[in-house]
């Protein structure tokens, strides 16, 4: 529903590993794959399969989208990729977000699943 509404979605990597131990290996997964133009492809195809997450099942899913698989793992194991979740990391950290998701609205933060009174808002109605 919010994918629908009329605002500018921003999304930044708040991989916390001591509670999803590949979280940083799958976020660096899903940026490897924006440098081949598939960010929110890979990135549902994680979330719709949670249970199929090590590297073979990535291998499957980089072949099903379409991408190179030798430059999806190079990206995948690059310095660049690994500073970009970093970085993402560090400023979700330094704003304040505990949780994911954390939408921040106007400048305030809402943690968690939006409300539907949220949502409601930011449709206009």
């Amino acid at each position: 529903m919010l994918a629908e509404l009329p605002v500018r979605r921003v999304f930044r990597h708040f991989p916390v590993v001591s509670k999803h131990p590949r979280a940083r290996r799958l976020a660096e997964a899903v940026e490897a794959a924006a440098l081949q133009d598939a960010f929110f492809a890979m990135h549902d195809s994680l979330f719709a399969d949670q249970g199929r997450l090590d590297d073979p099942h990535l291998w499957e899913r980089v072949r099903a989208l379409g991408l190179d698989l030798d430059r999806f793992e190079s990206d995948r194991r690059s310095e660049a990729v690994a500073e970009r979740v970093s970085r993402d990391f560090r400023a979700a950290i330094s704003a304040g977000a505990m949780t994911t998701p954390t939408l921040f609205v106007e400048g305030e933060m809402h943690p968690g699943i939006p409300s539907p009174e949220l949502v409601a808002r930011l449709a206009g109605g």
